[in-house]
């Protein structure tokens, strides 16, 4: 069959910057116009409302979000001979983080409705090594965050929280009171890869925390060691945050929320038109806000579907083909097919739908017609 064009693209990161382009190009022009292109203003006044935004009392710009991981885990003192428990269904920055780190990735399975870490996988997972939880709020569900905080607590295990999907995803933990994701363990981290919630211009990365001691070591790790300019207290890296990313960045944070009620008007207007379909959608078990990175459906024949929406115009995502114990990466650790059954199952049926902020209700009108057409409905 000869393909159509596409119609309907998977994600439209132009979109944004469209929609404030004259804001965006004059941020920019203020760093230029200064010329503080390294550790500038921009840089601390991000930090300072992204913090303010989370509910975070410090907040650490760096250069991506797997050098956040990194960070958060050497700033917790974590190293060889240490294990660290986190989930296979997710992009490798997780786990290689804790790799770089000089710990051992302890794999635990994932709960079939909200995709996240199953905490009674988790504790079935610790051992006398376990030093730490890295819980990844796929998709930006926050789901299972609660428990996992609880099992923490009782283990005395410190918690990363991988916030790398979970911009604007809040848990209701009182009546009227929301509470943002990476604020329930020590440290949180952030991507701002372009096709995040809050997209940069290229590579950048935070973590937020409530730790001074945390936050000190990680400014300090990110920009060489340094104490001052010449003196190294340690070893570092250079993994600091670019101002012109950092302007961008502030610009967008003005609008998060509401991009992520669009995210989540799009999610309704899925779920609602797809109701009745031998599908499964990621569930959201608490009170708050999902902010809805990526709208994954779970079905059977995943791949002749994908084949079906192209053949249509219509492009998809898989997140992720290959769960993390599976790959070439952690051969050497002989992990097992079968090993992680949820996590293969969910690896093998889940489908990204098209999803962006800017999304024209009529191309999800279009979406979902083809998915019921698929099924012959």
């Amino acid at each position: 069959m000869k393909h159509s064009p596409v119609k309907v693209r998977f994600n439209d990161i132009l979109a944004a910057y469209h929609e404030a382009a004259p804001q965006t190009i004059a941020a920019i022009a203020r760093v230029l116009e200064r010329g503080d292109f390294i550790m500038g203003r921009a840089v601390h006044d991000f930090e300072k409302e992204f913090a303010a935004y989370c509910g975070a009392q410090f907040c650490v710009g760096c250069s991506s979000g797997t050098t956040a991981l990194h960070l958060a885990l050497l700033a917790a003192g974590i190293g060889p001979g240490d294990e660290v428990i986190t989930t296979p269904m997710t992009f490798i920055a997780t786990s290689e983080a804790i790799g770089h780190a000089g710990a051992k990735v302890v794999f635990a399975d994932i709960d079939r409705e909200t995709l996240n870490l199953d905490p009674r996988a988790v504790e079935a997972a610790i051992t006398p090594k376990t030093r730490a939880v890295i819980f990844v709020h796929l998709h930006g569900n926050p789901s299972g965050i609660l428990e996992i905080a609880e099992l923490c607590r009782r283990h005395g295990l410190l918690l990363i929280e991988d916030c790398a999907q979970a911009h604007g995803a809040f848990v209701a933990e009182k009546v009227n009171q929301l509470r943002h994701a990476g604020t329930f363990g020590r440290v949180g981290c952030f991507s701002f890869f372009p096709a995040k919630n809050l997209g940069a211009f290229g590579d950048a990365g935070a973590i937020i925390t409530n730790d001074q001691q945390i936050a000190l070591q990680a400014r300090r790790l990110l920009n060489h060691g340094r104490q001052d300019k010449y003196l190294h207290l340690v070893e570092g890296f250079n993994y600091r945050l670019d101002t012109i990313q950092a302007a961008v960045l502030l610009l967008r944070l003005k609008s998060l929320s509401q991009s992520v009620l669009r995210r989540n008007g799009i999610c309704v207007q899925y779920q609602e038109g797809l109701a009745g379909l031998p599908l499964t959608f990621q569930k959201l078990c608490y009170e708050g806000v999902h902010a809805r990175h990526l709208f994954a459906i779970g079905v059977e024949q995943r791949d002749l579907l994908q084949k079906f929406l192209s053949e249509h115009g219509i492009e998809t995502g898989i997140h992720y083909p290959i769960p993390l114990h599976l790959q070439p990466a952690y051969a050497h650790r002989e992990f097992k097919q079968g090993q992680f059954p949820i996590a293969e199952k969910v690896a093998a049926t889940t489908l990204s739908l098209p999803l962006y902020p800017q999304l024209p209700p009529e191309q999800v009108d279009y979406v979902i017609e083809k998915v019921r057409a698929f099924f012959g409905d």
